[in-house]
């Protein structure tokens, strides 16, 4: 009864995920039913109240906006969409103001092992073949999270622009009360020099 609620859930949503297979996942801590991803978002709010259902689990932190999923068995780099964060210290770029924040954030707000729930736009995946997605946990709408307390820039990556009036309200408010990157840095793409 409990998994027809939860698969019910899913398809009230209207999250657009829903469109491809269903299967059953126990990852020992919990039993859950999950829904591959495969279809676009078409709705703007509903995820962001229903419950959040998983199809995913992560296996860790990359970044700020970039994290690596177990995805029905299959390992995934997923680039959170709609948003930037500042380079961190070590990574394959130049360090940038509030990089190191922006990942520590991250790593706070999911854990490795934690179910998340994936939400597509227009365009599943980027030139590095990374999935693009809306991420929702526990906590709530991951993306909009980060954005909301200055540890992201919101950032229009046409065409999957679905959620971009939400995060640039959320960076409005950050920049007018000087949140995070907005009132450590100035704003976002910031590099770091030699002393920091």
């Amino acid at each position: 009864m409990i998994k027809r609620l939860l698969a019910a859930a899913v398809l009230l949503s209207g999250c657009g995920l829903g469109t491809g297979s269903t299967s059953t996942a126990d990852s020992g801590s919990f039993s859950t039913t999950t829904t591959t991803v495969a279809a676009p978002a078409t709705t703007s709010t509903a995820a962001a109240s229903a419950p959040i259902v998983p199809n995913a689990r992560v296996m860790w932190v990359i970044d700020g906006d970039t994290i690596e999923v177990d995805l029905d068995g299959v390992q995934e780099t997923v680039r959170l969409i709609g948003i930037d964060t500042p380079e961190k210290t070590g990574g394959l770029r130049d360090a940038e103001c509030y990089g190191d924040e922006a990942t520590q954030r991250m790593r706070q707000l999911l854990d490795e092992g934690e179910g998340v729930y994936l939400e597509l736009d227009q365009e599943p995946r980027d030139q590095y073949d990374r999935l693009l997605a809306y991420v929702y946990s526990s906590d709530g709408f991951i993306n909009e999270l980060l954005v909301r307390d200055g540890y992201a820039a919101a950032f229009r990556y046409e065409p999957n622009t679905a959620r971009a009036a939400q995060l640039e309200e959320a960076q409005r408010r950050a920049r007018e009360f000087d949140l995070g990157l907005w009132g450590a840095c100035g704003g976002p793409d910031v590099v770091l020099t030699e002393s920091g």
